[in-house]
Formats: structure tokens, C-alpha cells, sequence
């Protein structure tokens, strides 16, 4: 199987296995998939933590208002009452305006919380450096276990406009936000090798060969956007390490160069006086000493 190490730009996303038989069109449908499923998921676990701390999402007309502008407006949260957390509810305001203030109590906060770290693990870039690689079951066994953690504390359901709600059941709308320039669409995705696009319509083994054992770098971008930025030689551990080697190095040498200096002060050669001694027949003379 060839080892794919994924990047986006100098970032390093995750691994993915496949053989050089793999077509592009499918293999470029996989990668755009978990790529963007990964992001879904960091997206979904930042909303839960939200939900955790500050209840279900408002009804869009009542967000960003003031208690006194809503009572003025007679404005009313239809699904306050539906949507309570099981166990009961804890009053926090959120200071953004979006949730509803009605948190749920800390033995509910710690199923999301201990859910949100096993799947931010599993779906980590810090999969790459344990040669773990990423799947499609992978992201979708982890957004399942965001999806029950919300079942778990909201059995009645979140509202239809609460973010959760609809990245889940991918009706969310990313148009104009910043999360909706990271998102990559397949269709207007490409893919490099080596300085090269790796083109649809061909299979993985005309860029890089028959050889199964293989592990390359790609990187996933735009179209449009040229050819990314060349691989380091050294990564940036590996520079900090040969700096970090270099100066130890040198301070070893000027140790050295020091002693040297030094040493040469005890020696009959640099003695001033060496000569006088000589012609008074006073060299290696020791005093005391036992008899």
C-alpha cells in the first residue's frame, strides 16, 4: 500500500493509505472528504463546548439582543422550554448573545467534555507523527460520537437553528464566514506531487510508479492556486537541533582553545626566568622532600 502524508500548505492534516492502482478521480473524492470532515469535526466540538457552558442556540432574531430590546420587541424563545439538558440546567449567561444561557449541570458538561477529547485525538494531525492513517470510517465513527454525546444530554433534540443541529445533518449554511475559506470543494480541489498536479482521469502509478512501498508528501489546495511552496530540506525541529548542535559545538572549541592558552603557562618554555636559573645552576631543585 502507498502512504500518503497529506498537507495543506506547510501543515501537515493526516495520512491515507491506498495502492498505486487507486484512480485520482476517486482518490481526490477520499481526500477532499476526510479533509473536510476533519474540519466539520473542529467546528462541531467548538459548538458543543459552547452548548456545554451556554445552553442551545437562540432563534436568529434574538441573537445579539439585550434582555430589555427583546422584552421591547416581544420576542419569545419557542424552544426554550423543549430543549432543556437532562438532569437539569444551570443559569449561565453568554456574553456573546447566541445561546440561551441554560447550561447543563457538571456530570452532563462531563460527558461532552470527555467526549470532545477522545475525538479531537482520533482525528488529530498528531496521528501523522504516530503513523496512524485517516479514514473515512475514522471521521465518520468520530462525528457519530459527538452526535450521541448531544443525544445523551438533549434527548428531545436541538433546535433547527442551532449549528450543532445543522452541521450534523449538513444543512449548515458557511457562506461568508472565515471557517467557509478553509473548506475545499472536490470539483475545484487539486492535488500536487514533486512540484507537480496530480491530474484526474489517470491512475496514482503513472506519477509515482509501480512500487507499493512507497510514502510520498502531497499536497491538497485550490485550483488555481500555482505550485505550492517547494519542501524544506530540514524540518523546523531539525534546524532548532543542527542550531542547538552548532553553538554547543562552539562553545566547546572556545573551552578548548582557552585551556590551551592556559596551559602553556606552566610550561619551561614560558618561564622568564628559566635562563637565569640555568647559568646559576639552580634548575630542578626541590625543597623539603624526606630523607
Amino acid at each position: 500500500m502507498v502512504k500518503l502524508h497529506v498537507k495543506h500548505g506547510e501543515e501537515s492534516q493526516f495520512l491515507y493509505e491506498c495502492t498505486v492502482k487507486t484512480p485520482i478521480d476517486d482518490l481526490m473524492k477520499e481526500l477532499v472528504h476526510i479533509y473536510n470532515e476533519r474540519l466539520k469535526i473542529s467546528r462541531l466540538c467548538q459548538e458543543i463546548q459552547d452548548l456545554s457552558e451556554h445552553g442551545v442556540s437562540l432563534p436568529p432574531n434574538m441573537q445579539g439582543l439585550t434582555d430589555d430590546q427583546i422584552v421591547d420587541l416581544k420576542l419569545k424563545d419557542e424552544w426554550e422550554d423543549k430543549c432543556t439538558p437532562s438532569g437539569g440546567m444551570i443559569l449561565t449567561k453568554d456574553p456573546t448573545g447566541r445561546r440561551n444561557g441554560h447550561a447543563c449541570n457538571d456530570k452532563m458538561k462531563e460527558v461532552f467534555s470527555k467526549t470532545i477529547s477522545e475525538v479531537k485525538k482520533a482525528v488529530s494531525k498528531d496521528q501523522v507523527k504516530a503513523n496512524v492513517c485517516m479514514t473515512r470510517q475514522i471521521v465518520g465513527d468520530a462525528k457519530d460520537q459527538l452526535r450521541g454525546s448531544v443525544m445523551i444530554v438533549y434527548p428531545m433534540g436541538l433546535p433547527p437553528h442551532d449549528p450543532i443541529r445543522m452541521e450534523l445533518e449538513n444543512t449548515q449554511d458557511l457562506s461568508g464566514t472565515q471557517a467557509s475559506l478553509a473548506v475545499l470543494e472536490e470539483d475545484v480541489a487539486s492535488l500536487w506531487f514533486s512540484g507537480k498536479e496530480i491530474v484526474r482521469g489517470k491512475k496514482l502509478e503513472d506519477f509515482i510508479g509501480k512500487n507499493e512501498k512507497t510514502k510520498i508528501i502531497v499536497k491538497l489546495q485550490k485550483k488555481g492556486h500555482g505550485a505550492p511552496a517547494r519542501e524544506r530540506v530540514f524540518s523546523e525541529d531539525e534546524q532548532k537541533e543542527m542550531m542547538a548542535y552548532a553553538y554547543r559545538k562552539q562553545e566547546e572549541l572556545k573551552k578548548l582553545e582557552t585551556e590551551a592558552t592556559d596551559s602553556h603557562l606552566g610550561s619551561d618554555w614560558a618561564d622568564t626566568n628559566s635562563l637565569k636559573r640555568q647559568f646559576h645552576g639552580l634548575r630542578d631543585i626541590k625543597w623539603g622532600g624526606t630523607r
